[in-house]
């Protein structure tokens, strides 16, 4: 009898949950409508040496936008805030040996629409490698007021913070508006100068996250000029755990109270400038302060070397003795700085009077082995 009383109001309660759930529909919430994005063309083919293309965009959305995560492909949009418009697609020349593929993704509301980019390579790279190379990654810095924040980051650190240098290092600008970097020109400056009493300059890390392993890597720079400078252009491990036993390579160093004098050193547990064991080589280059002379190395698992417009200046054989002579198994990552005063860019003082002062890079190019 129980038994029958408990099913029979089961029943009764699932009857009044079908009648609630069910009723004439108007309870139900109303379903997004779908957006719809048609576009005037989804492949877009593109000659080596680049080009700009016109999308008319419809969407049944209230507005549109557009965007691209590939460095070498610019948009501009117009009309984003009505159910047509345009996307002008602007495709940078291509210096790579090979063809190269992007994308433009066109979105309204929760909808999205890709447009492919796929762009011819270039018969030959328009920049000098050695033999078997090809280019990776450059900067030109012929784009923009500012570093390209996917491929650079500075460095954020008080005076002191290495080597007893003087310089504060700050992102970009000084605490009352002063650039410290800026791109301008087709040129990068890295700028030291002094404001209420403290000097501030710039720090900045290419790929720091990724970095290369192996290859030919090279900058053009002109140094500054003045006592206290100390410009750099080297490389640190992208996984660092502790100095120097993960390695440092300075493919150019200089200090301005010995002008036009360049140096490129090796660090590691094996050899290092603390105990005066380091690998390291000097070599003068006239003109280097006011003038834009070419630095670069040639990195590989048997061997590194840095050249200064081409000629040697420091060779060093990997000779099979372990880490501790040869950590430069590794991805390692770009800096340029332009350090202030310090254990080597002070060593004799510095002047003052010479600030502001800047240190201009040209380019910096990546090549490695196909």
């Amino acid at each position: 009898m129980k038994s029958f009383m408990l099913h029979t109001l089961l029943l009764s309660l699932a009857a009044v949950l079908l009648l609630g759930c069910g009723g004439d529909g108007k309870d139900e919430p109303t379903p997004n409508p779908t957006v719809n994005i048609t576009v005037s063309q989804e492949n877009i083919a593109v000659p080596a040496n680049g080009g700009a293309y016109t999308i008319n965009v419809t969407t049944t959305g209230k507005e549109w936008g557009a965007y691209t995560e590939q460095d070498f492909i610019k948009i501009e949009t117009k009309n984003t805030v009505s159910q047509s418009g345009t996307v002008t697609i602007t495709v940078q020349a291509n210096p790579l040996t090979e063809v190269r593929n992007g994308a433009v993704t066109i979105m309204s509301g929760a909808a999205r629409k890709t447009i492919n980019v796929k762009q011819e390579a270039a018969e030959e790279s328009p920049y000098y490698a050695p033999e078997g190379y090809s280019l990776v990654w450059h900067d030109e810095f012929d784009e923009g007021s500012e570093l390209n924040a996917n491929d650079w980051v500075h460095e954020v650190q008080n005076s002191g913070w290495v080597n007893h240098e003087l310089q504060n290092y700050v992102n970009h600008k000084t605490p009352g508006g002063a650039l410290v970097t800026e791109v301008r020109n087709g040129k990068l400056r890295i700028t030291a100068l002094k404001e209420n009493g403290k000097v501030y300059s710039g720090r900045v890390y290419a790929k720091k996250a990724q970095g290369w392993k192996y290859g030919y890597i090279e900058a053009s720079i002109k140094l500054p000029k003045g006592k206290g400078t100390w410009p750099a252009f080297w490389m640190m491990p992208v996984n660092f755990h502790s100095w120097p036993a993960d390695g440092e390579i300075d493919i150019m160093e200089e200090v301005g109270y010995h002008p036009d004098y360049v140096s490129s050193s090796l660090h590691a547990n094996a050899h290092v400038h603390s105990n005066n064991t380091q690998v390291t080589h000097e070599m003068y280059c006239k003109g280097a302060e006011g003038e834009f002379h070419t630095y670069a190395m040639e990195w590989t698992g048997q061997n590194i070397t840095t050249y200064v417009d081409g000629k040697v200046q420091l060779s060093y054989n990997n000779r099979g003795l372990g880490r501790d002579d040869w950590p430069y198994d590794d991805p390692f990552y770009i800096i340029f700085n332009l350090a202030w005063g310090g254990d080597w860019g002070g060593a004799q003082g510095v002047d003052e009077n010479a600030l502001p002062v800047t240190m201009e890079v040209d380019y910096v190019r990546v090549f490695q082995k196909k």
